[in-house]
């Protein structure tokens, strides 16, 4: 009875909002500053974190700006400089929370700009709007308008202010005079805390020519750690004064010389001018939403799967070497590490929307094949050993403290898997042979040498830390196992695609490594296991992604028993997203619902509905969770496969009161994928 009056609330939840909730436009009105969890607009590269006071960003994120520092003795991620930090002074007063009224916030998804606006008592009525711009990788923009109710006076400054952590910060303002134009430059470096990486921002004004001859603009210098540009301007009665602010941020870890690269980007974008950079930015997030997923039925789930959505979109980015931390670009979560969470989790979806951009994942673990392959040795295996956390250098990141570093291994297999599922989906022989086929090669390699090999039927894996977290240091992991033998599959297909002859090995490895039951049949989570409370999915992973068990009658059996050993608290989102895919396969509509509401709606915290780790949770944004449910919709709902042939459907149920599910632009032909 319970299980029915659950759905039956889902049901009337569903009905409330589909009537009310914009699909792209997320707004927040009832803002309270003390229970707010930014949202993030990010372009892949630069990510920024806003605020619930005006005229402040909470973050600036760079990707791949790590240094040791804080916690674990391990890399951690960066703070950028606050390059869009601003004020504004109306008539000798500077607005803050306390004196604006009508303050509402909203994150356009569809074009990835965030605005806010108020009013100042009765002498304005103010808006901004930032992007990270999508086609400039290393560069934001601010735009400001003000419209005076009165005639006002008002004062406008930009504020370049170095995170703690940074030292040595050097602070420079240049003007570079030309007849059409006055480019002020507000520019600052500093170091990392090892001194490792120099980081370097720098931002201008853009001023609008309708406006007539642009302001003089003022440096000043408060300390060593902040300094600013500001200008003044009268704003007559009924005037709309419009202004922006573009900087760009960059360290030497992405360019040898940041410091004269962050100008040149800024006066770029200078040059270029307000209307072209958002036309452009604009132009570069439609091509991305021509890959797109459409609910017709449930307003609240399409907008939350456009947020999942764009999300994803926003910590990713094509043509780089940048892998995806759990929390993206929202903050310093996770110090930036990219563990399993990339491969299994945001990887299949991003594989299946856009596969340019997850190459950039897969190219991430590339270019620390030789790192792994060091691990590896270093533990006495052979072939590659990808570490558990992994930052700059790909060498194990995990804190001392966390057992998961020397003993989660079931990340080799989820990288070889990653690489085998590019293949699949891309078809791209070409890519295999170069960069897929040596991350497998290396990877079966591994998993040969990591068995012990006691018997037919009996070579074990033992001494591990499950996918379950909470199982330390088991033998026979259902998960590790299960994710072994297909990499060690994957890298017999892979070879024999490519006319090469595959180590005999790495099949009678793959065909003795167990898979544990229980005495009434359900599948063992390890050797040691006796039906205790799961952290995360671990035995229901075997069903998907990897196929090692196919039966849908023992796939059930795995579904209702772990279904129930799920705590409420404290378990991260994807655990139900993948109950919610198995259940959808299986045709049973309602538990697919269920798990589907459950994955996320209880993570949810306010005021943008930004997905927290785990139910009640407080550190979003949870890319991994997110990556979970898209699955659940995409290859749960909309029945998407991923074989060696490449993308195919299969039949699945929708839940209750979904009309149909399109999912659009899938795969390398943008293919059209429809199911009611």
């Amino acid at each position: 009875m319970k299980k029915l009056l659950l759905l039956l609330n889902c049901s009337l939840f569903i009905v409330y909002y589909s009537f009310s909730q914009d699909p792209w436009i997320i707004k927040a009105s009832a803002i309270d500053p003390s229970n707010y969890y930014g949202i993030t607009v990010a372009n892949g590269m630069v990510g920024i974190v806003s605020s619930p006071e005006p005229f402040k960003v909470k973050d600036v994120v760079l990707a791949g700006a790590y240094d040791q520092y804080g916690r674990g003795r391990v890399s951690n991620f960066l703070r950028s400089f606050n390059l869009l930090n601003s004020y504004l002074e109306v008539d000798g007063k500077r607005i803050d929370a306390k004196n604006v009224s009508n303050f509402q916030q909203q994150l356009d998804m569809q074009h990835g700009a965030f605005t806010t606006s108020f009013d100042n008592a009765d002498k304005a009525s103010v808006k901004y709007t930032y992007y990270a711009l999508r086609h400039l990788p290393f560069t934001v923009l601010m735009d400001i308008e003000i419209t005076a109710k009165k005639d006002i006076n008002i004062t406008a400054a930009s504020v370049m202010e170095a995170p703690d952590a940074l030292r040595d910060v050097q602070n420079y303002y240049n003007e570079i005079d030309r007849p059409h134009v006055v480019i002020s430059l507000l520019t600052s470096s500093a170091k990392s805390p090892t001194g490792k990486l120099l980081m370097c921002a720098s931002n201008t004004f853009l001023f609008s020519e309708e406006h007539g001859k642009e302001p003089r603009v003022i440096h000043e210098m408060w300390d060593n750690n902040m300094h600013l540009m500001k200008f003044s301007r009268t704003i007559k009665a009924g005037e709309t004064y419009r202004y922006s602010i573009a900087g760009s941020s960059i360290t030497s870890a992405q360019h040898e010389d940041p410091l004269n690269e962050a100008e040149r980007m800024t006066i770029f974008a200078k040059l270029e001018g307000r209307d072209r950079l958002i036309n452009f930015h604009n132009r570069a997030w439609d091509s991305l939403w021509t890959s797109d997923i459409i609910i017709d039925g449930d307003a609240q789930a399409q907008q939350d799967v456009h947020s999942m959505m764009y999300h994803l979109y926003s910590f990713t980015r094509e043509g780089t070497a940048y892998s995806l931390s759990p929390m993206g670009l929202s903050g310093l979560g996770y110090n930036g590490h990219t563990f399993w969470d990339t491969e299994l989790w945001m990887f299949p979806a991003i594989l299946v929307l856009h596969p340019e951009m997850a190459k950039s994942l897969i190219e991430y673990r590339y270019q620390r094949l030789e790192a792994a392959k060091r691990n590896a040795f270093s533990h006495g295996y052979k072939g590659a050993m990808f570490p558990w956390e992994s930052a700059e250098t790909g060498v194990e990141e995990t804190p001392v403290w966390a057992l998961s570093g020397p003993f989660e291994h079931h990340i080799t297999a989820d990288v070889g898997m990653a690489a085998w599922n590019y293949y699949c989906v891309t078809q791209d022989k070409a890519w295999l042979k170069e960069k897929g086929w040596p991350l497998l090669q290396a990877t079966a390699d591994f998993w040969a040498s990591r068995v012990e090999r006691n018997g037919p039927g009996h070579y074990d894996i033992k001494n591990v830390v499950a996918a379950d977290e909470w199982a330390e240091n088991v033998d026979n992991n259902a998960f590790t196992n299960a994710a072994a033998k297909a990499n060690l599959y994957a890298a017999t297909e892979a070879a024999k695609l490519l006319g090469i002859a595959p180590n005999a090995d790495w099949k009678n490895v793959a065909d003795n490594i167990p898979i544990l039951k229980m005495s009434d049949g359900v599948t063992q989570e390890h050797a040691s296991y006796h039906g205790e409370g799961i952290k995360q999915g671990d035995v229901n992973l075997l069903a998907y992604p990897l196929k090692e068990i196919t039966d849908a009658a023992q796939i059930k059996k795995d579904l209702d028993y772990y279904s129930l050993r799920v705590p409420n608290e404290g378990t991260p989102a994807m655990t139900q997203a993948i109950f919610a895919l198995l259940y959808a396969r299986l045709g049973d509509a309602d538990k697919a619902a269920h798990f589907f509401k459950d994955s996320y709606v209880p993570n949810l915290n306010p005021p943008f509905r930004v997905i927290a780790e785990t139910k009640g949770g407080t550190n979003p944004y949870f890319g991994t969770g997110a990556g979970g449910i898209l699955q659940a919709v995409m290859m749960g709902f909309g029945g998407l496969d991923i074989s060696a042939k490449g993308i195919t459907q299969i039949k699945t149920t929708l839940p209750a009161g979904w009309k149909s599910l399109t999912l659009k632009g899938i795969g390398i032909v943008r293919k059209t994928y429809i199911m009611k």
